[in-house]
């Protein structure tokens, strides 16, 4: 390298997971400058790769983790990532026994495929774990997409990754209850009616930050009184994945 040239090596990246987040990730680092190999869901172009992305849905995660390390496809010193949020960089471990890098990077958004997804990263976090030998490569490349890397130990995954769920699945889960709601009482525009009171409310909660929740704050109102309605009060799995699992060979 030139001396007085402070810019980051650039990587060959081959993303396995032709999925929202894949997709998003993979436009994030070519803006950066890197250069994108494929993004398939098939193991394509993995010999060539600096850095191989698993942007799979958990459920596919580990027998694709398994199926390359029998085909023997890692190279030693490649770095590999995985976007999952409840597990850390030990999910990798068959892979590093062939000599990789591990990485576990996962945003703490969710992505649109849409121009917009530029703009949320930069609001956002993405949590990663590493070897603390490799850290700074996760924090870079976080950083190289936009986002603030946010570092989770190890033990802590399950539980960083159970408050997200809770977070993204729940809301979503009750403001589509509260759409429904009107539109059985025939609101033509209920997402343009719910819409300021939602984000208020997240605003506010955000503002509030924790606080212990009054048992009366979730109890149903009597019927037919005129409260708001409680919305189904059943938390959803904490371990959901991108509903949209994409045909895959694994």
């Amino acid at each position: 390298m030139p001396e007085g040239n402070t810019q980051a090596p650039k990587l060959a990246i081959t993303v396995i997971g032709d999925t929202e987040i894949g997709r998003g990730m993979a436009n994030a680092l070519e803006a950066a400058g890197h250069s994108i190999l494929a993004v398939s869901n098939a193991p394509t172009g993995l010999a060539q790769a600096d850095l191989v992305i698993l942007a799979l849905p958990d459920q596919l995660l580990t027998n694709a983790i398994e199926q390359i390390t029998a085909a023997d496809a890692w190279r030693t010193g490649q770095l590999v990532a995985h976007t999952s949020g409840q597990h850390g960089y030990t999910l990798l471990a068959p892979a590093v026994a062939c000599g990789v890098i591990p990485l576990a990077i996962h945003p703490a958004m969710s992505f649109a495929d849409e121009p917009q997804d530029a703009v949320r990263i930069r609001e956002s976090y993405f949590a990663i774990s590493a070897p603390e030998i490799a850290l700074p490569i996760a924090e870079a490349l976080v950083i190289e997409m936009g986002a603030e890397p946010l570092v989770i130990a190890e033990k802590d995954r399950v539980t960083y990754f159970e408050a997200w769920s809770v977070a993204n699945d729940f809301s979503g889960l009750v403001v589509n209850q509260a759409i429904g709601i009107l539109q059985q009482i025939g609101i033509r525009d209920p997402r343009g009616v719910i819409g300021p009171v939602v984000r208020a409310s997240v605003e506010k909660a955000l503002d509030d930050g924790h606080r212990k929740l009054d048992p009366q704050d979730a109890s149903l109102p009597e019927s037919g009184s005129s409260e708001t309605r409680s919305p189904d009060s059943r938390l959803p799995d904490s371990r959901f994945t991108d509903p949209h699992t994409p045909e895959s060979p694994f």
